[in-house]
């Protein structure tokens, strides 16, 4: 800001600690308790997550439940207060008398830093992770610290969209993590990707080795970082009054599906300022192989380098027969991004697969699974009803 309150064209672009500060205090105002806690993963990535410990209704109490819930692409811990008490899960298990935790991957805007490596440098490797990495070292730093802290042996895993997908690469590649989950909820599982929709993704997948080369050349490694702009645009743009906000609506319906009915259009200001959290481009990549590939599998960086890598020419398979956790795959009609056949695909690879849980509503798309109007009563309540036959 400058002195007569105009905001600048470069502070436009710089990261806003509205965003970095958006989850805790959301629970604050919520009337909940929070903790934030860091940790600091093998491969030197320093990750924030949340604790909602208890409400006054439900207090802290040692002992009890846990549960830890992990967010999707480009998004973040917040994607779990943001819909409010009673309607958003984060709140709904915390008065159910568990002890919740709130997961942010690499990268976003809770957990973009690094012991060594600076994600804003013009040459860095920071951004040189994919949601692989997410699966192999985020999700087992963050659950080995939830289970020290809280003395608990094993918790309940809820995971949305990417936070299925770093899930079953955790449980597929260190399946000692298995034992340490009592069960998991997929929201939205994307595995396997061949039946999606999403113009979005079929539009980038065609092009993925020439964009991937090219914005390597560019030094482009971050994917829509959360920035004062986005938040400006939201608070401008997408307010209830505003002639545009159907146009914010459909920005969104375009990566996950339409569904007008469950989305809360007062609420766009709010989620602007959240979303997009930050990303590495990688991850994208990741996406468009996985959809071009047909394949559930590691990340294809070319022949050369996957023959140095992996000792073949093209990526191995994620072991899904080595995922013994029992899981839970909620799914939808509408979802462009997690396509009914690839849920069922998905469901005959997992060996101890709870089941397949269709959402009652044959709109309900991607984005419903954490902001939909009526996800309290049509997937949540389901969700820790299932959870509780597990402790």
């Amino acid at each position: 800001m400058i002195g007569t309150g105009m905001v600048t064209a470069a502070s436009l672009f710089r990261r806003s600690t509205v965003a970095a500060n958006y989850t805790a205090q959301k629970i604050l105002r919520d009337g909940y308790h929070y903790e934030q806690h860091q940790v600091t993963t093998k491969d030197g990535y320093m990750l924030t997550m949340f604790r909602i410990p208890g409400s006054p209704a439900t207090p802290h109490s040692a002992g009890k439940d846990v549960a830890f819930l992990q967010h999707g692409l480009l998004g973040s811990s917040a994607d779990f207060v943001i819909s409010g008490p009673d309607r958003a899960l984060g709140y709904m298990l915390v008065d159910a008398g568990y002890d919740v935790w709130l997961g942010n991957a690499r990268g976003n805007v809770y957990s973009r830093r690094h012991i060594s490596l600076d994600p804003d440098a013009t040459e860095t490797k920071f951004w040189d992770f994919s949601w692989h990495e997410i699966g192999h070292f985020d999700l087992p730093a963050m659950i080995d610290y939830v289970l020290q802290h809280t003395g608990q042996q094993s918790l309940q895993y809820a995971g949305h969209s990417q936070g299925t997908t770093s899930f079953f690469v955790m449980a597929a590649t260190r399946p000692d993590y298995n034992k340490k989950i009592r069960s998991m909820h997929a929201l939205a599982p994307v595995a396997f990707m061949s039946n999606l929709h999403s113009p979005f993704v079929r539009i980038l997948s065609p092009l993925v080795d020439e964009l991937a080369w090219m914005l390597d050349i560019l030094g482009v490694h971050e994917f829509l970082p959360s920035t004062k702009m986005m938040e400006l645009v939201g608070k401008r743009n997408c307010h209830d009054r505003s002639d545009f906000q159907e146009l914010c609506a459909n920005v969104l319906f375009l990566i996950g599906g339409f569904n007008k009915a469950q989305l809360n259009r007062t609420m766009l200001p709010e989620l602007l300022k959240t979303v997009p959290a930050g990303a590495s481009v990688r991850q994208l990549i990741h996406y468009a192989q996985e959809f071009n590939s047909g394949h559930f599998r590691q990340y294809d960086h070319g022949f050369k380098e996957n023959n140095h890598r992996y000792g073949a020419k093209y990526p191995p398979d994620y072991p899904l027969q080595l995922v013994s956790a029992p899981v839970a795959l909620h799914y939808s009609d509408n979802d462009w991004m997690a396509g009914v056949q690839d849920v069922h695909k998905l469901h005959t690879k997992l060996p101890n697969s709870i089941g397949q849980f269709r959402v009652p509503d044959p709109r309900w798309s991607h984005l419903d699974f954490v902001w939909g109007i009526d996800a309290n009563k049509l997937l949540y309540n389901r969700v820790i009803s299932i959870m509780s036959r597990y402790n």
